[in-house]
């Protein structure tokens, strides 16, 4: 439920939120492949709320490249170590979002058009292949550019939805779909569609500041979290 009330208000954050206590009682893939699927539900369920601003010409860039690493991300899922992957990827975002919060400007629009979109998008393809958590690079690459936040949620949604809907599909044909993921899902999926639903009632009341230091806050506390859980 808490991974779904992340990913209604901010379109992205289910592995962020939610794997880092998963991985207490449940194997890596199966955590990661678990998250993998709720994250795709939650993504599916709040997609009408952003339609609307949704520009394909602008999204592409980014799904195009990360749909070419997500096998990457699924052949690293057995060779990467647990405890490693979590202190990185805690470390990053714990030292970028503490900058970003605490900076008295707001960002401003950045150069590297689609070239940038794409490592971008290359970036969270190979983390959702890996893990779910296809999300940080777009949002740190966005929250850079100081995107508005129809525009950073239309990106960030249809990204995480294409990457992520890829990654469940390679992960179902690498095998690591078991039946322990199957009645883990039973328990998670119920609460991730009622804490979406949720989130994307309090979205539509965010402007686009509270929305971005929403989106960042939940970004360090993830990193935190990842960094905690690795001791």
């Amino acid at each position: 439920m808490a991974g779904g009330l992340v990913n209604g208000l901010t379109g992205f954050g289910t592995a962020l939120t939610a794997i880092g206590l998963w991985l207490y009682v449940l194997a890596p893939p199966v955590a990661a492949t678990l998250a993998i699927l709720c994250s795709v539900v939650s993504q599916l369920q709040t997609l009408p709320v952003i339609w609307h601003a949704i520009e394909w010409r602008r999204v592409l860039p980014f799904i195009l490249p990360g749909l070419a690493g997500v096998p990457i991300g699924t052949l690293l899922v057995s060779k990467v170590d647990a405890q490693a992957f979590k202190v990185g990827v805690g470390l990053f975002l714990v030292l970028y979002t503490a900058y970003a919060l605490l900076r008295r400007k707001r960002a401003r629009r950045a150069r590297g058009g689609a070239i940038a979109d794409g490592v971008a998008g290359l970036c969270g393809g190979v983390l959702g292949g890996l893990a779910g958590v296809s999300g940080p690079p777009v949002i740190l690459w966005t929250d850079i550019r100081g995107d508005t936040k129809d525009y950073r949620r239309s990106i960030l949604q249809t990204f995480n939805l294409a990457i992520l809907g890829a990654a469940l599909i390679s992960h179902a044909w690498s095998g690591l779909f078991t039946r322990e993921v199957g009645l883990a899902a039973l328990a998670a999926v119920p609460g991730s569609i009622a804490g979406a639903w949720l989130g994307a009632k309090i979205y539509k009341r965010l402007g686009d500041r509270g929305f971005a230091r929403i989106v960042l806050g939940l970004l360090f506390l993830s990193g935190v979290v990842l960094t905690w859980t690795s001791q």
